[in-house]
C-alpha cells in the first residue's frame, strides 16, 4: 500500500462519486488494500476515510465514536471497485461483531456474487433482522440447492421485510434450480405465498 492519499476530497459527493474520484487518484489495486485494511479495522488513512465515509467521517477526526462505520465503509467500497483479493476479508465480515458490516458484507457477497453461500446462510440466524433480509437477498443470488431449506425457513420469520425477500429469493432459484426448489417443504406448504409465507386461499368453482 502506498503512503500517498487523495487530497481535498470532497465529503459531499455520493459513495460512488467519492470513491470514483478516489480510485482515478490511487489506482483500484490501492483503493482495495486501503479498503481491506478499514474492513479489518485497521487505519487506512484520513483522506482515504473521508473519500469513503465523506462527511460523517469528518465527524469521527473532529472527534465523535468511530464505532463500526470505517468497518462499513470499507465493506461498502467494494460495491463500487473489486478485485478477487478482497473476498477474505468480506468473508470474514459476514462475522463481524457489528451488525451493519455483517450486512455490508452480505451486500457485497451478492452484488459480486461471491459462491459461498454456506457463510451467507449461517446470516440466516442472526439476530438482526436487516441482517437475515441482506443474507435472504444474497442466497438469491449465489444460492445453490442446499440453500432451499434455509430461506424456506425464513419464510416463517417474524420480521415480514425477511419473508418477503426469502420469497424473492425462491423465486430466483426455482428459475436457476427448477428441481432442486420445486417441491414444498414442510416449512412451505402447498399454495403458500411466498412473500409472506402464509397459505392462499384455494379458488372456488365458477
Amino acid at each position: 500500500m502506498t503512503t500517498h492519499t487523495p487530497k481535498n476530497q470532497p465529503n459531499d459527493d455520493s459513495p460512488a462519486e467519492r470513491i470514483a474520484k478516489v480510485v482515478a487518484e490511487l489506482g483500484e489495486d490501492d483503493v482495495i488494500a486501503r479498503a481491506t485494511a478499514l474492513i479489518a479495522g485497521l487505519n487506512a488513512g484520513e483522506e482515504f476515510l473521508l473519500a469513503v465515509g465523506g462527511r460523517h467521517a469528518q465527524g469521527i477526526l473532529d472527534g465523535a465514536p468511530a464505532l463500526y462505520w470505517p468497518e462499513v465503509w470499507g465493506a461498502r467500497t467494494f460495491l463500487y471497485v473489486w478485485n478477487d483479493s478482497a473476498t477474505p476479508a468480506v468473508l470474514a465480515g459476514l462475522g463481524n461483531q457489528a451488525w451493519r458490516v455483517r450486512e455490508m458484507s452480505a451486500k457485497v457477497v451478492a452484488r459480486r456474487e461471491l459462491a459461498y453461500p454456506a457463510e451467507v446462510a449461517e446470516l440466516a440466524t442472526d439476530e438482526v433482522a436487516r441482517v437475515r433480509a441482506q443474507a435472504a437477498r444474497a442466497l438469491g443470488e449465489i444460492g445453490t440447492a442446499d440453500s432451499v431449506d434455509v430461506l424456506r425457513s425464513l419464510l416463517k420469520d417474524s420480521e415480514i421485510e425477511v419473508r418477503r425477500e426469502a420469497g424473492g429469493a425462491l423465486k430466483k432459484l426455482r428459475a436457476k434450480l427448477p428441481n432442486a426448489a420445486s417441491a414444498p417443504s414442510e416449512t412451505e406448504p402447498a399454495g403458500s405465498d411466498p412473500a409472506t409465507g402464509s397459505a392462499e386461499a384455494a379458488p372456488t368453482a365458477d
